[in-house]
């Protein structure tokens, strides 16, 4: 799991217009070579976002969050693949049938990762707790991991504050990808279970994604070196 740590950052691209994602990763230059495209960015800039980065060389983390019936499912991660992405997300909580379907359909591109959300990082246990899931969240987060496990996925996306116990249950080669990671005393956004990259990566993820604090800030590129002086390059 040894990688360089501007390979282990992966910039999310929180966009509403391929100008606003092209300024940057254009300011980011050669420093970050691995960019997250959710749905915002996706639904306005449509797939020729992803396409534009695989070109320039970036891998991306297409983060669909696919959660429907299997063949959907299927159909959506073969798309990704198509497009060049690196990772893509499935629900958890659709269970081992869906993220089977989406193990399966990544099968014909080697270099395609699935990746099963747990439980996203700005809910808490009283938000659990509403919609009827009980016990606390790791306890939920670690139960839908054993099940992506299951199903053959490639790793999980959870909070910083699951980085251990998500290594102790899916073992040394699973990649754990981090949302709502912030330096210190930078804001978490709208994460709940938030932490430093350097703590992310010492409790055992694999990347970390780190949004706001870079791309917002007055000068991205700065802010980026700051992430990765803070994992310790």
């Amino acid at each position: 799991m040894e990688q360089k740590s501007n390979n282990r950052i992966i910039v999310a691209l929180d966009c509403d217009s391929r100008a606003a994602a092209d300024d940057i990763v254009g300011g980011l230059g050669g420093d970050c070579r691995f960019y997250k495209v959710g749905l915002e960015l996706l639904t306005a800039a449509g797939p020729g976002v992803v396409e534009g980065l695989v070109a320039q060389g970036k891998e991306v983390f297409l983060d669909l969050k696919l959660f429907e019936i299997p063949h959907s499912v299927a159909g959506a991660v073969r798309a990704a693949g198509a497009l060049g992405v690196s990772m893509v997300t499935v629900h958890a909580m659709g269970g081992v049938g869906i993220m089977s379907a989406a193990v399966e359909a990544a099968r014909e591109f080697p270099d395609l990762r699935v990746l099963a959300l747990t439980v996203v990082t700005s809910m808490t246990d009283a938000d659990l707790a509403a919609i009827g899931v009980g016990g606390a969240t790791q306890e939920q987060v670690l139960r839908l991991a054993r099940l992506a496990g299951e199903a053959g996925c490639h790793g999980v996306v959870g909070s910083p504050q699951e980085a251990s116990a998500l290594r102790g249950v899916l073992g040394a080669e699973a990649l754990i990808v981090t949302p709502g990671v912030a330096l210190p005393g930078t804001s978490a956004g709208e994460h709940a279970r938030a932490g430093t990259p350097r703590a992310a990566v010492a409790a055992g993820a694999s990347h970390v994604v780190v949004g706001r604090g870079v791309t917002r800030a007055a000068d991205p590129a700065a802010a980026f070196r700051r992430v990765r002086a803070d994992l310790g390059q």
